[in-house]
């Protein structure tokens, strides 16, 4: 086994618990990672304005990977080192197919969240989560009209997702947004969301530009993970560690298994292959 260099981490399901809390442990573990030398990187579906307080306020964080990989953040100087986008024009198409459907949709440009007022106004109907229904609140900017408003801004979008209740017709769009776009990668992070971002822009293209920015390599990288969004680096890593309550999919991408986001899971796993 490589040395680790690297500890790349998903946040809900993961390192925060299913009251999306940091625990003591975990942070603890990660503490004793950081004072070895090992980057801490949180790398998530977010975009970094909304990663929990407890996570972007840990001093030893220099980077993150934010939405789902689509860029590469460093914490300490407040810039982008990389980035994978999507066209707006692209988003609209998406968003124009996705009209068709009883969901709600918004995106992520530039470090923001936007999205169409009357789906804002509804967001409660198509979420299971009032944790997140209280985010999408907080974060996204409402516009008139999302396509029109990124006609108007004419720049790239980090992200388009959707949000449904209804489980089929979410099996239904993730299966046809990769028929009908190409050049796009379709995740899912929650049990009543899809992701559609470019498809470079998944988290394990991103880590690898992180490794040659710090001039090392994928044999260096320890990630952790449960959703569907997180096999690409889970398959990429020299140490891939899936946690206890990620689905069976997920569970095949890694290596190994630790215990769930309850369990303290990251902690165990990081006492386990890094000291």
């Amino acid at each position: 086994m490589e040395k680790i260099k690297i500890i790349a981490m998903d946040l809900d399901g993961t390192l925060l618990d299913s009251e999306k809390r940091l625990s003591e442990e975990n942070r603890a573990a990660l503490q004793k990672a950081a004072d070895m030398g090992i980057e801490i990187v949180p790398t998530t579906g977010r975009i970094y304005a909304i990663i929990p307080e407890a996570v972007r306020q840990l001093p030893f964080v220099n980077y993150a990977i934010t939405v789902n990989g689509a860029e590469v953040y460093d914490v300490k100087n407040h810039r982008v080192i990389a980035k994978n986008e999507m066209s707006w024009q692209k988003a609209a198409e998406i968003m124009t197919f996705l009209d068709g459907f009883d969901v709600v949709y918004d995106c992520y440009q530039g470090g923001g969240g936007y999205m169409t007022k009357s789906h804002l106004d509804k967001v409660e109907d198509y979420l299971t989560s009032d944790y997140f229904a209280e985010i999408y609140r907080k974060s996204r900017n409402p516009v008139r009209e999302l396509k029109a408003y990124l006609r108007e801004k004419g720049q790239g979008v980090q992200k388009v997702q959707f949000c449904t209740t209804d489980q089929t017709l979410r099996t239904f769009l993730l299966e046809a947004l990769k028929t009908k776009f190409s050049g796009v990668a379709v995740s899912t992070a929650l049990p009543y969301n899809g992701e559609v971002n470019d498809e470079n822009g998944h988290k394990g293209g991103a880590l690898q530009k992180l490794c040659r920015h710090l001039g090392c390599t994928m044999e260096n990288v320890m990630t952790l993970g449960d959703g569907y969004n997180d096999i690409t680096m889970l398959e990429l890593a020299g140490v891939s560690v899936a946690m206890e309550n990620a689905a069976p999919e997920v569970k095949a991408a890694a290596k190994y298994v630790t215990g769930s986001c309850d369990e303290n899971g990251v902690a165990q796993a990081i006492n386990k292959f890094c000291f």
